[in-house]
């Protein structure tokens, strides 16, 4: 969340970068902000007082105890101003919860370097990337009309079909040759994020609890995108909503709490975590949008990178996480750009946002592979993420994520990009070992 002091000093200069980001996420109800810190000020003021008062009376009551004269009068003004503490005492503690609600529904604000932009065509791009030195960048020409993934992955084992029986729409089955090349691209992923680039692989739970989505930014905003776990049982509703589970979206979530409510020496930073896991999303909003094929499914794999640095340190760190996505997406020989989103455009919880996108010659078109964002404290106001820094303070870590790649539509991009006119795909020279062998995909004989 925002720091609350930085906007007690300069609310109008905070309402302004939050209105760069696309509405409605992005505003703050400031009438209700401003009524809160009214209330809170008094109080503090008036609270202030009644300590001061309580002080005086006490001294006057030993002084007219010490004398033998009769006290209750003064006495009777300290039980006074007592109850009013209390009362006081516990109003601020009611303000400070209504603030903290009012604060957990406000997204980070951009980072200077952020260009304005209401939408994705605000987004600036940064470069791009072609196997074949002498395009420029550009993505090499098929010698014959390139087929999209669908087409070409489901004579190789991809069944939308099997997926929407066993489950629904937006969910997919791999068979053979083309499910062991998903297994291949994940752990391909994770060798070169563990042994190339220093991250430390994690095995993390696929459930986490409200406390950890909250820590990261997705409840109590976005619980629509969320799928709950239900658990058996007779427990109440109170109980029910205290110890609700969710599926991940991303392992982002359970990685980054590794830090929830911990103090870290300094020394101890960078921590660097990856993980492959199962994402969750419920796509809510998104109907409509990439409903052909594995691009926006409810259930997807991924490799997450994870960053926990010193705030001095964070947008070097973003520099290196980009640069770790395109490492894998250049040992594929996938061509793609980078793109640097605009204000309207980046996640509820960043600073500033890169996004990788892969060349797909099937659609024609670059698609998202991979965002990597710096959070800076936004996060970690939130989990009470914290380092102890050289002066002996306490001090909020910067937090970042990225994917390293979403592992789905790597394959997508696998398919299309290294897809043959005869319905073979070539398999990538660096996942051949983990292949088997394999050279080629090639559908099974009937």
């Amino acid at each position: 969340m925002l720091d609350i002091n930085l906007l007690r000093k300069d609310l109008p200069s905070a309402i302004a970068r939050l209105e760069t980001r696309k509405s409605p996420q992005a505003f703050l109800n400031v009438e209700a902000f401003q009524a809160l810190e009214a209330e809170r000020k008094a109080l503090q003021i008036r609270t202030e007082e009644l300590q001061n008062q309580r002080n005086t009376l006490s001294k006057q009551i030993g002084q007219l105890k010490s004398k033998g004269e009769d006290a209750s009068a003064v006495m009777a003004q300290v039980t006074s101003s007592k109850a009013e503490l209390e009362a006081s005492s516990v109003r601020l503690e009611q303000i400070q919860g209504e603030m903290q609600a009012l604060l957990l529904a406000v997204p980070n604000l951009p980072h200077d370097s952020v260009p304005h932009g209401a939408g994705e065509a605000g987004n600036v791009e940064v470069r791009r990337w072609s196997p074949v030195e002498g395009l420029g960048g550009e993505p090499p020409a098929f010698a014959f009309e390139a087929k999209d993934h669908v087409d070409v992955g489901q004579p190789l084992g991809l069944d939308f079909e099997l997926g929407t029986k066993l489950t629904g729409s937006r969910f997919t089955v791999m068979q053979g040759q083309l499910a062991r090349m998903h297994r291949a691209l994940s752990q391909f992923m994770l060798d070169v994020q563990t042994a190339e680039h220093g991250y430390t692989e994690c095995y993390v739970p696929y459930i986490v609890n409200g406390d950890s989505l909250r820590g990261t930014g997705q409840l109590p905003k976005f619980e629509e995108d969320l799928f709950a776990a239900k658990k058996g049982g007779q427990e109440g509703a109170a109980e029910a909503e205290s110890t609700a589970l969710y599926l991940i979206p991303t392992s982002e979530v359970p990685l980054t709490n590794f830090v929830r409510d911990e103090v870290l020496p300094e020394a101890q930073l960078p921590l660097m975590f990856t993980a492959h896991t199962p994402c969750f999303r419920s796509e809510a909003g998104s109907y409509g949008r990439d409903t052909r094929g594995m691009i926006r499914q409810h259930q997807f794999d991924k490799v997450e990178m994870v960053q926990i640095v010193h705030p001095e340190h964070s947008y070097d760190a973003l520099e290196a996480m980009t640069g770790h996505a395109e490492a894998i997406l250049q040992k594929l020989g996938l061509p793609y750009r980078v793109m640097l989103l605009c204000t309207g455009d980046m996640g509820f919880g960043a600073s500033k946002t890169y996004d990788l996108e892969v060349w797909l010659p099937g659609q024609n078109a670059y698609r998202e592979i991979s965002s990597v964002s710096n959070c800076e404290a936004f996060q970690a106001r939130r989990l009470q993420a914290r380092f102890k820094n050289a002066q002996g303070k306490n001090e909020f870590v910067h937090t970042l994520n990225g994917s390293g790649l979403a592992v789905g539509r790597t394959l997508v991009a696998v398919l299309e990009n290294y897809q043959c006119e005869d319905g073979t795909v070539a398999v990538p020279a660096v996942l051949q070992p983990y292949m088997g062998g394999i050279t080629a995909l090639t559908p099974p004989a009937r």
